[in-house]
């Protein structure tokens, strides 16, 4: 019998066995492994299971917090710009177009008016102008200059200048009897009527628009705050169901006072947020609705009242296409759409007694300066043209002094609305006033106590 040598090695195991006795080294993982083991860990013990709790506790009442801060706070920057920015600047774009409409007014009743030109009439066109001019400067430093707005203050600057050379070359040649003057009138309120008027009304319903915007903003639901809640709080009611089935203790004041916190923040987002949608959209349609109605009428009147004037200055030299006065048909238009804008600010107005009562006198007004003009109009086509002007343009009895209580009427109704408006749109904004910052407080604090609670759990174990 043969035997190995002695001292010789051991033959070494074949392909793929594993050496006798041979340990195989242990794998090793990375830092989130091993995390996730002392994770594994921990959650098969209670006081692993109670940390994990408090963590999560903690952080889903701090994001409620958060989402609340951010989305109240976009809410209260949309109130906010309503009451600073919006509003006042469809408020200074209805008062460019009226100033535009009354300087052309002004424009057309001096010169009706004959070579000497009522002071007082000469003052309110100047003033018409230097307001216009002065709102138009100062809607454009609040616009942005890539909006439409702004392109359609631009169209009104440039526009402005050359109205009123006309008219000063209207006026010129009225001082001097020359019939060149009523052309000149005639082609600035062309000017004033197809490019001024339809730019201010442009600017406008822009400006309005952005109001309506920035108050559907305002109003909308913060839905993913109110979620955020919700669950934060049922996640904290459930912690305190399971710590008194394990403990068969009704309170833990650390969990109580998180869930304290919670229901105050919820509490105070819904109502709040609740007021503030009410009181803006009461804004918008008890009082912006009725400021655009009455804005739109107001503009209506000094058109037809324009348009009156210049039926007189042409005498007939601008017609339509079927033959007749067009200066008449479109006083006739505008006095229409008046009677139909005042029903409709009657109705808005409802019950509402200090603001129907102007809208009223408004409406009595215009049926008798429609009255007055057909008697001025009777007279001048008997060819007393004498007589008809003083219809027109005299201080009593006249469709002037018509035309004056209705656009008095329309501005205690403007105001009383404008009022209207800005308490509502102030109430709302103050309903969102101190939430962001207190939901951020009351968030932190709720935090801090169910880390408290949860800590006092936990040193029942120590």
């Amino acid at each position: 019998m043969t035997h190995a040598p002695s001292g010789a090695a051991p033959p070494g195991p074949g392909p793929g066995e594993t050496p006798p006795h041979a340990t195989v080294p242990a794998q090793r993982g990375g830092p989130g492994s091993a995390a996730a083991v002392r994770l594994r860990a921990a959650a098969t013990t209670e006081p692993g299971r109670l940390r994990i709790a408090g963590a999560v506790l903690a952080l889903l009442v701090v994001v409620f917090g958060a989402v609340t801060f951010l989305e109240v706070s976009a809410r209260a920057s949309s109130a906010d710009a309503v009451v600073e920015r919006s509003q006042p600047l469809s408020a200074d774009a209805a008062s460019i177009y009226r100033s535009l409409a009354d300087a052309d007014t002004m424009a057309a009743s001096g010169f009706l008016a004959g070579a000497q030109e009522p002071e007082d009439v000469h003052r309110k066109y100047e003033a018409d102008i230097k307001e216009a001019s002065r709102l138009l400067v100062r809607a454009a430093g609040s616009t942005d200059a890539s909006s439409s707005s702004h392109e359609e203050i631009t169209t009104l600057g440039e526009l402005l200048p050359e109205y009123t050379g006309l008219i000063e070359r209207a006026r010129a040649n009225n001082r001097q009897g020359l019939p060149l003057g009523g052309a000149y009138l005639r082609y600035a309120n062309q000017k004033m009527t197809d490019e001024l008027l339809p730019a201010a009304e442009r600017l406008y319903a822009a400006e309005t628009g952005r109001l309506a915007t920035d108050s559907a903003d305002a109003r909308r639901w913060p839905f993913l705050s109110l979620t955020t809640g919700l669950l934060a709080l049922a996640v904290l009611l459930w912690m305190q169901r399971r710590n008194y089935l394990r403990t068969n203790r009704v309170l833990n004041q650390g969990l109580l006072a998180a869930t304290a916190a919670a229901v105050m923040v919820l509490l105070w987002l819904t109502v709040g947020h609740t007021v503030a949608r009410t009181e803006l959209r009461g804004a918008m349609v008890h009082g912006q609705q009725s400021l655009d109605v009455l804005n739109k009428a107001r503009i209506d009147s000094l058109k037809a009242r324009a348009n009156e004037n210049l039926t007189l200055v042409a005498r007939g030299a601008v017609l339509t296409e079927d033959g007749t006065d067009k200066y008449e048909t479109d006083y006739g238009t505008g006095m229409k759409a008046l009677g139909a804008q005042l029903e409709t600010a009657k109705r808005l107005a409802g019950d509402d007694s200090t603001g129907s009562r102007p809208v009223e006198d408004a409406l009595g007004s215009v049926s008798e300066w429609q009255e007055r003009h057909r008697k001025a109009r009777t007279t001048d086509d008997r060819g007393e043209y004498e007589n008809a002007l003083k219809q027109i343009i005299g201080p009593k009895d006249t469709t002037g002094e018509s035309f004056e209580q209705v656009d008095d009427a329309l501005e205690q109704a403007l105001a009383h609305e404008q009022g209207e408006f800005d308490v509502a749109a102030g109430d709302g904004r103050g309903a969102l006033g101190g939430l962001p910052a207190g939901a951020a407080v009351l968030a932190a604090l709720g935090a801090l106590a169910a880390i408290a609670g949860v800590n006092r759990r936990l040193s029942e174990y120590r």
